[in-house]
């Protein structure tokens, strides 16, 4: 299958580099080394999609995927031992995201998520408890975008003096006006409003930038354990770290993936294309198959973009230039609404085609616990949660492990400031299955919800649930006003 693409600007013998140079003066934040290997790797994934490569998959090149390449994680075997394991172990956070889309500032992993904690303190702890329980030192590296570098910066030494902790900042590239495909202009009001961090798959070429790679493998390091930040379920998991160091031909390269819900049609998948093993992600998809690829049944599990890859292989395939990940156009609106803009990023797990014996490995669902939205905080900061050690595990009182399906409607509960000021404190949930709340509403302290419950105030109306009320299979509406005395 072609894809149809707007007619290019440039001739094919035309050089991408000296077109789009020019431009480029205009923005760049200046002329080292390191910007210019940036420069070079944005000329690279340009100059590919200009002269077309393609970019949504051919559906008919699709296999089935054969069994023994996704690893049940029910038939690892346990850890017998845990002297040295760790030590071979480093932790990669990818901490570039903002806090925008629940109404913050700043670094989304310095939002408070739990028992006044912020995604970072927990993580923090996390590496901490390890390397105290058993005697190891496992670094912990945190991989910023230009957007969370500084803040970040400003906040580290809270935790030099309890773990290792490195930093680095990955690539900046050009965003790309869709029509004129040239470079968009500095403004003075958003000096950052030209560039945008091109996606995860950056933290290759970028850890090797920044010396870590060298400096973590001469010091006996062998895995990279890579995971978003505000995942909460991604904690070391000592059973894989296991698997890998002592299988006799251990993967190169192992992706953790989960059982789909209808919550999760939009994940990407592993497949096998054109008998290769390849991660699949929405935007790659022809639109008259998106359908089938959210299809349940069909694609029955999906990446959570938590990985384990060995660190000399990342090396020694950088060494060759032979990480090749498929080029992911993502369009936006331009800053200001003047037209469409595009940026060309990558994935992480989109690499795992170009490392030997790579896997998947089937997790349970509780690895997989993003914090995206306030229907996805209030969750984790309920009593469903215990926290141990930074991580939150199941209450063991909840009758299933399943998490409950919560919609908060996004005018007054999108912003964390404004759905904090609507629960005087998080109600019962153990015993729940699915909430959704729309409109004017708020909750007394010791409410507890259960079953299916449905709360909707419509256009001008309000509904206060009062405190100690229980909610079983109830659908609210109406005015519910609860007055001061």
């Amino acid at each position: 299958m072609s894809v149809t693409r707007e007619k290019s600007p440039f001739s094919d013998s035309e050089n991408v580099e000296a077109l789009v140079q020019d431009d480029l003066a205009s923005i760049s934040l200046g002329a080292d080394d390191t910007v210019k290997r940036q420069m070079s790797e944005f000329y690279e994934l340009f100059k590919r999609y200009i002269e077309g490569e393609q970019t949504e998959v051919s559906w008919d090149k699709l296999g089935l995927l054969p069994a023994e390449v996704v690893v049940d994680h029910s038939s690892i075997a346990p850890v017998e031992t845990n002297k040295g394991l760790l030590d071979k172990l480093v932790v990669l956070k990818l901490n570039g995201g903002l806090g925008t889309s629940m109404g913050c500032e700043g670094p989304k992993s310095l939002i408070y998520v739990r028992d006044d904690k912020t995604f970072l303190d927990l993580t923090v702890q996390q590496i901490e408890y390890l390397n105290e329980e058993y005697e190891s030192d496992v670094p912990l590296v945190l991989m910023n975008s230009f957007n969370t570098h500084m803040d970040t910066e400003k906040i580290k030494h809270r935790y030099e003096h309890r773990v290792s902790l490195h930093m680095f900042e990955q690539s900046k590239f050009p965003r790309i006006s869709k029509e004129s495909l040239r470079p968009l202009p500095k403004t003075v009001d958003s000096p950052h409003s030209s560039w945008y961090p091109p996606g995860h798959g950056d933290i290759y070429r970028s850890l090797l930038r920044s010396g870590l790679l060298e400096k973590f493998i001469s010091q006996g390091k062998e895995y990279i354990f890579i995971s978003n930040v505000d995942n909460l379920g991604a904690t070391v998991d000592l059973e894989i770290l296991n698997f890998l160091v002592n299988q006799k031909h251990p993967p190169e390269f192992i992706m953790e993936v989960t059982d789909k819900t209808r919550s999760d049609v939009k994940g990407g998948t592993l497949v096998n294309y054109d008998g290769k093993i390849r991660l699949l992600e929405l935007a790659q998809v022809p639109k008259d198959k998106v359908d089938e690829f959210k299809s349940v049944s069909k694609f029955k599990i999906f990446n959570t973009n938590n990985l384990w890859v060995n660190l000399k292989a990342i090396d020694r395939l950088l060494s060759k230039d032979k990480i090749h990940m498929e080029v992911i156009v993502n369009q936006k609106a331009a800053p200001g609404g003047s037209g469409m803009i595009i940026q060309l990023e990558t994935a992480a797990g989109a690499a795992m085609k170009n490392f030997d014996r790579a896997i998947g490995i089937r997790v349970p669902r509780s690895r997989f616990l993003p914090v995206k939205t306030t229907s996805d905080l209030v969750l984790v900061m309920s009593d469903l949660y215990t926290v141990t050690n930074g991580s939150l595990v199941m209450n063991p009182n909840r009758g299933f492990m399943s998490v409950p399906l919560v919609k908060l409607g996004e005018k007054n509960f999108k912003k964390v400031k404004d759905f904090l000021s609507r629960f005087q404190n998080i109600p019962n949930m153990l015993e729940l299955d699915h909430l959704t709340v729309s409109g004017d509403v708020t909750f007394g302290t010791n409410v507890t919800l259960k079953g299916t419950v449905i709360i909707i105030a419509n256009h001008g109306e309000r509904i206060d649930i009062p405190s100690g009320a229980v909610l079983e299979n109830k659908i609210v509406s109406g005015n519910l006003r609860i007055l001061d005395h």
